[in-house]
């Protein structure tokens, strides 16, 4: 027998068989939802490192509010966006989110804050672990645990109860959450799991519900970008690969100045917060020839690279994915980690590991100190970077050590890293660079194997966007491996355009229209057993007939396209015609061919369960069972009718409880 057993034979169930000829119906208008009305969308990007929602209200979709100044700030960051940071109280209720909570926690005796649980970066577990499930934990900097599902359901309260006060204090009387449409983005890498946890911790905060789940889009970041890019005119970016100037400015400057110019020219509008998204597609896109022309997004966050291949279908410019997502986690945060194996290669990874547990609100902010220079690192700079070590860190390591930090910079070989009179390490250009090298090779390196893939020819232009993609010396790396391919394009509020573009997605669902599925999908099933064709194993003799169990019937291939909101459909009929009860199992999986629900790779998530129990005698002999799986945005629905008696069931695709 099979790794592990047959379905059909532990169940004792005959199981269902296809009816042949099985055939796929393509059914266009099978949405009939009511579209409810929204008086108003609002996106929150929950990011890595940072985060923040906005809004416009659906009778002028053209303006898009971007949330109120957040109280605290750093130097050297701008702060249009909070950082995702959590603090829960010793008692595990939440306390604040943003830099209030890393204030909070920074400000705490020491003896106090190892009871307190402080949560950063958390967004990444969501992305390493490879088994999520509900009750998924994560590890507070004191090393204590607490269940994923909590902290992000605590994490979109947060957002969302912000979110309802600035809408209520500006029109002047309460908002209801029923009178919101949420959209919440996710990195399009991120595994069908994943995307699922997000949309429950959306229902545990309160955001919507299984019986609503309308109220909640869960948008795919490259996506969102994709769909703000369409919208750009030419003064709201800049383009890396021209030669005239832009914005007024010679090439030579663009790449360190341009930015800070178009900058400052952001922060001079930063004060209304609203941008006006024109009702046209763009200047540019009227150089792209409709259906050859390919154009590629780059998302580049905190913590992952997200890679998407769109093509743009004119007049009406609706969206079609032409690859699937690809990326991996290349984000910003792997230049923090460089810094972190920097620190533990002069100060020893012992001492570095101690002062995280013992003085984890120090290392918080040498981590902030880092991050304000990682900002100002750039291709042609050359001063050097000073970055201030906390008071804490120079005396815990004397007393761990027995010598003071400037006898280890000394005594440690690592060049182009110094210690300052002002009690600062003052790094190189040369070894800030060397930070940035690993995560930027691998960016590169996984564009370039995109560039290679048969599908993607014909790229017109790279956008890159999302937070990284500030860094002058990701956008030099970028610009000299691909300017001569294609363009290379920033949006002028580049860490922005992922919340633009999502509130944008929000007011306009349908605006993709081609998406690539990630996986297969299909039904576990029995078939008449065909010597020489099946393996022996396989073979289970019912009432006579001679049955292959375990056999996976394809609904769609990973990789395929689908339509938004197509439905496909297959037919299937008892095995046995007295069955009252119809179990119909459904399997995923990562690879194309699939012949059988036992192979390594497969993993059920979902079960239909049909009783047919009471229902008239006279039903034809061979009953025909209808099954039905429809491609939504980000969520799946699978259904069964039985069609003799219209008796049907639903089920949503479920990843994390199987």
């Amino acid at each position: 027998t099979s790794a592990y057993s047959s379905p059909a034979k532990s169940l004792g169930d005959p199981g269902i068989t296809p009816l042949s000829p099985s055939h796929i119906v393509k059914d266009s208008d099978a949405d009939d939802a009511v579209e409810q009305l929204f008086l108003v969308v609002v996106a929150i990007d929950f990011g890595t490192t940072s985060s923040g929602y906005a809004y416009s209200f659906t009778k002028e979709p053209e303006c898009i509010h971007v949330m109120r100044r957040w109280e605290g700030g750093d130097p050297g960051v701008s702060n249009q966006k909070t950082p995702t940071t959590i603090l829960l109280t010793p008692e595990r209720k939440f306390h604040s989110f943003g830099y209030a909570a890393r204030d909070f926690y920074h400000d705490l005796d020491p003896t106090e804050s190892k009871h307190w649980l402080y949560f950063e970066k958390f967004k990444m577990k969501l992305h390493t672990t490879g088994n999520l499930t509900m009750e998924t934990d994560l590890t507070a900097a004191n090393g204590k645990k607490v269940k994923a599902l909590e902290i992000f359901a605590y994490a979109l309260q947060f957002f969302k109860e912000q979110a309802l006060k600035e809408l209520s204090d500006q029109g002047g009387s309460d908002f209801e959450n029923t009178e919101v449409r949420w959209v919440i983005t996710v990195p399009a890498i991120w595994k069908q799991p994943a995307k699922q946890f997000m949309r429950q911790a959306a229902y545990k905060a309160g955001m919507a519900s299984p019986e609503n789940p309308e109220q909640l889009i869960i948008a795919l970041e490259p996506e969102a970008a994709s769909i703000y890019c369409r919208k750009l005119r030419l003064h709201q970016m800049i383009d890396l690969s021209s030669r005239a100037p832009v914005n007024g400015y010679s090439p030579s400057d663009t790449i360190g100045t341009g930015f800070t110019q178009a900058k400052e020219h952001i922060r001079r509008n930063r004060q209304s917060r609203t941008f006006l998204v024109e009702n046209v597609i763009g200047e540019i896109w009227s150089e792209l020839e409709e259906g050859s022309d390919r154009y590629i997004v780059v998302d580049s966050g905190g913590g992952t690279v997200d890679i998407t291949v769109h093509q743009i279908r004119l007049p009406e410019g609706h969206l079609k994915e032409l690859y699937k997502a690809t990326g991996g986690p290349y984000g910003s945060l792997g230049v923090d980690y460089e810094f972190e194996k920097l620190l533990c290669k002069i100060f020893g990874e012992d001492f570095i590991e101690q002062f995280k547990i013992k003085r984890p609100a120090a290392w918080v902010d040498l981590m902030i100190a880092f991050e304000s220079r990682k900002r100002a690192a750039a291709p042609d700079r050359t001063n050097p970077l000073n970055i201030t070590l906390p008071f804490s860190f120079i005396d815990y390591y004397k007393k761990f050590r027995g010598h003071s930090v400037e006898h280890a910079l000394r005594k440690s070989n690592v060049d182009f890293v110094k210690w300052s009179s002002q009690g600062m390490l003052r790094m190189s250009p040369d070894a800030m660079n060397a930070l940035f090298k690993p995560t930027i090779d691998q960016i590169v390196q996984h564009l370039s194997d995109v560039f290679d893939k048969p599908e993607v020819t014909n790229v017109k232009f790279l956008f890159l966007v999302g937070g990284f993609a500030e860094s002058p010396l990701l956008q030099q790396a970028v610009q000299s491996a691909f300017g001569s391919r294609c363009r290379v394009i920033i949006p002028q509020d580049v860490g922005l355009t992922i919340l633009k573009g999502a509130v944008l997605f929000g007011l306009d669902p349908a605006v993709i229209k081609v998406r690539r599925s990630p996986l297969t999908y299909g039904v576990g099933v029995l078939n008449r057993f065909v010597e020489g064709k099946h393996p022996p194993e396989k073979l289970l003799i019912k009432d006579g007939t001679r049955w292959c169990t375990d056999v996976f019937d394809k609904f769609i291939s990973a990789d395929q396209s689908v339509a938004l909101g197509e439905t496909v459909t297959r037919s299937y009929t008892p095995a046995k015609p007295s069955q009252l009860v119809i179990v119909i199992n459904i399997y995923s999986s990562e690879q194309d061919n699939v012949s059988f629900i036992t192979e390594s790779g497969v993993k059920k998530c979902g079960t239909l369960r049909l009783d047919l129990t009471g229902t008239d005698a006279s039903v034809p002999n061979r009953r025909e069972i209808k099954t039905l799986m429809q491609f939504g945005d980000t969520e799946i629905k699978a259904m069964a009718i039985d069609v003799a008696t219209s008796k049907s069931v639903k089920v949503g695709i479920d990843f994390l409880n199987y």
